[in-house]
């Protein structure tokens, strides 16, 4: 797994983000973007992966779409990432682009290392996410999710299911005291995912 570093190193927000190679090349305007919207000094550490279905999936599920199935890597993925918050001075928030967001809302059940989370267009239609999320406790306070508004529009029956799924987990959150922010963005799932991100981190951290 190697990392990019994007921003100020010294800064005392550290922002972590899984990756795939294809999409470093949006990082530099990402990181632009979030400096554009937001007063707070930062640094943005992506973290690439190699095998996106396999290691974001927090456990094994059947292809719903194509023929890959989801692995259960998310947990390698992410002790490979706490291995980067190590400094106790600064502020960690994880965020992440689909199934990436998901992996992201994920990693803060499973930790408590991160102030908030951003999950953009997050993989809510995962299944049983809806019902771990329900059945454990988050481990941070301020979430932001945002769906694009077409997403839902799909033939697709499971994947039809993330507005619903994304509406009563924001509820959920809410019900529960957590600092929930939902947002919908214009166009479908794959539109201006690098703009998208950069709103959810750095909404992330005005709440």
């Amino acid at each position: 797994m190697d990392i990019y570093e994007f921003g100020n190193k010294e800064a005392g927000i550290v922002l972590l983000q899984a990756v795939d190679r294809h999409s470093l090349g949006m990082l530099e305007k990402e990181t632009a973007e979030i400096r554009k919207a937001s007063n707070k000094d930062f640094m943005l550490a992506a973290f690439t992966v190699s095998d996106w279905n396999k290691d974001l999936s927090p456990w094994k599920a059947p292809a719903v779409f194509g023929n890959e199935d989801f692995g259960d890597g998310a947990g390698d993925t992410l002790e490979e990432m706490l291995k980067y918050c190590t400094d106790n001075a600064k502020t960690y928030y994880i965020g992440g682009y689909s199934l990436a967001g998901l992996f992201s809302l994920w990693a803060v059940y499973q930790t408590d290392v991160f102030a908030g989370v951003a999950a953009v267009s997050p993989s809510m239609w995962f299944p049983g996410f809806d019902v771990y999320m329900r059945e454990n406790e988050i481990k941070c306070s301020k979430v932001y999710l945002s769906l694009g508004n077409k997403e839902e529009k799909v033939r697709n029956p499971v994947m039809a299911t993330v507005g619903d799924r994304i509406r009563s987990a924001d509820a959920f959150l809410r019900e529960k005291g957590v600092s929930s922010v939902l947002e919908w963005n214009e166009g479908n799932h794959f539109r201006d995912p690098d703009l998208r991100t950069a709103r959810g981190f750095s909404r992330l951290l005005e709440i």
